[in-house]
């Protein structure tokens, strides 16, 4: 019987998708898309090329599944966020969030949704027009949950639930460059707070 570490028929002893994903993610996040090299992801991931384009068919795909499990782990605060009880409460968390994912000592600084694909050649461009969905996903989900605020009287009347949703998201992408390029997460958290006080009150 096959085990778990062992894995599938036709795979090295050893292998194991969950964790070469994990590390892939790593990569992509570092380095970008068109930065992580074959060479880089498969060092990492500890497999072979061969054992890689089976597991997970090419680099974009590959991508494409590292996003995901990107989203679902170090960028779920986001989903999460929108669960808090107020307009304000779902900002605040949100950039926190930003805040936190993206200087945290042990992992890449930066955000891997925004950073991945900023600069790519043709060769990249679908994984650029994927990462701009789901930027696009982020602000989309937020701009909901503000025109609930609206509705529930949570927001005056007159905010306009698209424009406060992009505003918080800029912020949150705009957080997670400085954050790539170094800025500490004390600084950067300030300037989160800054940005909130002036937030539109019912």
């Amino acid at each position: 019987m096959e085990t778990r570490q062992n894995g599938p028929i036709g795979r090295p002893r050893g292998f194991d998708a969950d964790e070469a994903l994990e590390r892939a993610v790593l990569v992509f996040w570092e380095h970008g898309y068109e930065g992580a090299s074959l060479a880089t992801l498969t060092g990492a991931m500890g497999i072979s090329t061969t054992s890689m384009y089976a597991a997970f068919g090419n680099k974009e795909e590959l991508f494409r599944r590292a996003l995901e499990r990107y989203t679902e782990g170090p960028s779920a605060y986001l989903v999460q966020a929108l669960e808090e009880p107020t307009a304000l409460g779902v900002a605040t968390a949100i950039l926190a969030g930003t805040v936190r994912t993206t200087t945290r000592p042990a992992h890449p600084h930066g955000c891997m949704g925004v950073q991945g694909a900023l600069a790519v050649g043709d060769s990249g461009r679908e994984v650029r027009d994927l990462l701009v969905s789901w930027r696009d996903n982020s602000h989309s989900l937020v701009r909901e949950r503000f025109r609930r605020a609206a509705d529930d009287g949570d927001l005056p009347p007159e905010t306009d639930p698209g424009l406060l949703a992009r505003y918080v998201t800029t912020l949150a992408f705009g957080i997670a460059v400085q954050a790539a390029t170094g800025v500490g997460r004390d600084e950067l958290q300030e300037v989160a707070d800054a940005a909130l006080r002036n937030w539109p009150l019912s």
